[in-house]
């Protein structure tokens, strides 16, 4: 009988699901970056001309924390959201119900490796960015970079493995993809400040986890923020995506220890 954490199992899970994504790191580190780097790109030719400022900085330093942060939110999940769904599709979905592995640590190992590839693809998407000129990435708060970096990559990975878990086919991840986690990211105030918006259109922007991840984030750059003025609201953030994510990661496990789709 195995009694308190199966260490051995749940590192084992680990590096299976980190391994697996360095095997095409091409496609799954570095690809996410020179994608982000485009997008930088394009928007500040778009919207940066003219030495055009925002929260005090050229517009290009403003958008580029809200890129890094948005890249690996992305890559965690679709790191995630790639675990169960290919082996529900390919039939070996067996090899992770087997092991002597309880839900929480299937969770934790496969959370814990879309956390570990979302940190890779910030750091090469942040080396992108340092190396572009007019970019200028000072730390203002490194607290608020770690944490709001974190929190961010945790709770799409939470929300890949619910969607992993959820879709029968990879039409299904893939709708979830296009429909929810790229919208929520393009309209969280990545390239501009809510304040600029309408009141009901802000008041929208709020309801957007999303938006809040990328603010903190960028306070942690520049030391301002569209949550609200001075680090208060920043805090107050922190806080709530913390709660956030506890209260979807009980969600998530319960949802995967009844073994619904899963083990029907």
């Amino acid at each position: 009988m195995i009694t308190g954490i199966n260490r051995i199992g749940l590192w084992s899970l680990y590096m299976k699901e980190v391994r697996r994504f360095l095997k095409v790191q091409t496609q799954t580190i570095w690809a996410p970056a020179v994608t982000t780097l485009l997008f930088l790109v394009i928007f500040s030719v778009a919207l940066g001309r003219g030495g055009r400022e925002v929260l005090g900085v050229p517009f290009s330093s403003f958008v580029a924390p809200g890129l890094i942060v948005m890249g690996m939110m992305q890559n965690a999940f679709a790191n995630s959201s790639f675990s169960l769904l290919s082996g529900k599709i390919q039939g070996t979905i067996i090899d992770l119900l087997m092991p002597p592995l309880s839900e929480g640590e299937l969770m934790t190992g496969i959370i814990a490796a879309a956390v570990t590839r979302a940190v890779m693809v910030g750091g090469a998407v942040s080396l992108a960015m340092v190396l572009w000129p007019g970019v200028n990435l000072g730390i203002a708060a490194p607290w608020a970079i770690i944490w709001f970096g974190l929190m961010g990559a945790i709770m799409l990975a939470l929300m890949g493995l619910l969607t992993s878990i959820w879709s029968e086919k990879f039409d299904h991840n893939a709708a979830i993809t296009n429909f929810v986690i790229a919208p929520l990211s393009l309209l969280s105030g990545t390239f501009y400040v809510i304040d600029n918006l309408a009141e009901v259109f802000q008041l929208v922007s709020r309801a957007n986890p999303f938006f809040y991840v990328i603010s903190g984030f960028r306070y942690g750059f520049l030391g301002e923020s569209d949550i609200g003025v001075g680090a208060a609201p920043v805090v107050t953030a922190a806080i709530g995506l913390g709660v956030f994510n506890l209260l979807f990661a009980i969600l998530v496990y319960r949802v995967l220890k009844s073994g619904w789709k899963i083990k029907d």
